[in-house]
């Protein structure tokens, strides 16, 4: 039977629109993790199903995780420090909520990575540090009995090469950071959009696919460049242009015009593929835009840095523990730091928007190898690790010493993936 809601406010206007993002101008500086994990069989490596990473969550204690289930499936895990959820194929993420403090983080991140570890092997499980499947590809990996995957399932493939390979195999870690003001958040916004491509490259973590080698550092940011460019791009080429304003508005504009996936009411989905600003307009089959349509179809906008009432800076390949606690120091040193925020513009307004572009594409392949028109990719993750690790002393927090793995790896000119490589060299 077909759920309508007559009785909800339609939404006519950008005031309503708007407010998710105006919403998150704040003064608090706090911080949010969201860290993804791999689990495969113990011996064959191979991708765990659904019905098995269910008995991992049902071992997490019920006295402190309350279950969530969709249509009696088990789907995710509500705590008061966050919330761990199922991704496409039964990857498990814990979202924590904002947080203050990087001492903070890494107690909460401890805690549940040695229980996820615990439970995973008490199931003949291992949790992977890497950011993809190393053997099991999409084609072998179900995907768990959620509506939203379903119609993403079906939409993707239209839109892109590699959606699969993206929502079944792989893994990532992002981080989250408060605004002031509007101003403040799109600024941020062009900061992080420019960086990604160059940080992402140290946290290159993802070479073996398919029990081979790939010419990929990192597959998984490879897997992104070809799931649906108007989604997943560089927002706007405005963003790369210091004459240019940006605002709000324009974000709201550019995901007005991005096809929505589906509607949802309660536990009921249909598939539906016109843009958010043609639903406003014209409804469909007797549904009317709601605020809850709209906060759905900016958590299906996926660039690699973005806006809901914080900046989410999302383009990191999964690590071992100590890597993804740098991956939120990194990032607190230059965000909350205006003087950092300065310094990092100042360097990279020589490079225009075709350059960032062809940096996108290479830096899967080479990572910190690559070069951002002639400057080497490595050169400018060492400046730019060197003005977060001086930003973060001068908190007196102590905090810059979770830079230390990566500042190693920076040191010797490696990435992550280079273990990796190494590694599967000497067994093969």
């Amino acid at each position: 039977m077909l759920i309508t809601n007559k009785d909800v406010e339609t939404l006519l206007d950008y005031k309503d629109l708007s407010e998710i993002f105006f919403s998150g101008c704040k003064q608090k500086e706090s911080i949010g993790v969201e860290t993804e994990k791999l689990l495969v069989y113990k011996g064959s490596k191979k991708a765990v199903k659904y019905d098995d990473v269910v008995k991992v969550l049902e071992a997490f204690p019920q006295d402190k995780w309350q279950r969530i289930y969709e249509q009696n499936n088990l789907m995710a895990l509500k705590s008061d420090i966050g919330v761990i959820t199922l991704e496409p194929g039964s990857q498990v993420e814990l979202s924590l909520a904002p947080i203050n403090t990087l001492y903070e983080i890494t107690k909460h991140l401890d805690e549940f990575y040695s229980q996820l570890e615990n439970f995973a092997k008490e199931n003949n499980m291992e949790v992977l540090n890497s950011g993809i499947q190393p053997v099991s590809t999409f084609d072998t990996i179900e995907i768990i009995p959620k509506k939203r995957y379903e119609y993403m399932t079906k939409y993707l493939p239209t839109k892109g090469l590699t959606p699969f390979v993206m929502m079944r195999e792989t893994a990532g870690i992002q981080s989250n950071f408060d605004y002031k003001s509007q101003e403040d958040a799109i600024r941020k916004l062009k900061l992080a959009i420019k960086m990604s491509p160059i940080i992402s490259s140290i946290y290159s973590n993802s070479p073996v696919r398919d029990s081979k080698l790939t010419m990929f550092k990192s597959y998984r940011a490879n897997s992104w460049l070809n799931v649906d460019e108007d989604r997943c791009g560089y927002i706007s080429k405005k963003l790369f242009d210091k004459n240019e304003c940006f605002t709000f508005k324009d974000y709201i504009d550019i995901l007005l015009d991005i096809p929505m996936i589906f509607i949802q009411r309660g536990n009921s989905c249909f598939g539906y593929n016109k843009t958010f600003r043609t639903f406003m307009e014209e409804g469909y089959n007797g549904l009317t835009a709601e605020i809850s349509d709209w906060y759905n179809h900016i958590s299906l906008y996926f660039p690699d840095v973005r806006l809901k009432n914080y900046v989410e800076i999302r383009n990191h390949d999964a690590q071992n523990r100590t890597m993804t606690y740098s991956v939120p120091a990194f990032w607190k040193g230059i965000m909350y730091n205006n003087s950092a925020i300065s310094e990092i513009e100042k360097i990279l307004s020589k490079y225009t928007y075709e350059h960032f572009l062809n940096l996108r594409k290479n830096a899967p392949i080479q990572a910190i190898g690559a070069k951002l028109n002639h400057t080497k990719v490595i050169d400018l993750v060492k400046e730019f690790f060197e003005i977060s690790q001086a930003c973060l002393k001068s908190n007196n927090l102590g905090e810059e010493t979770y830079l230390a793995p990566v500042l190693e790896y920076i040191k010797a000119k490696r990435v992550p993936a280079d273990d990796i490589i190494e590694e599967f060299n000497k067994k093969n």
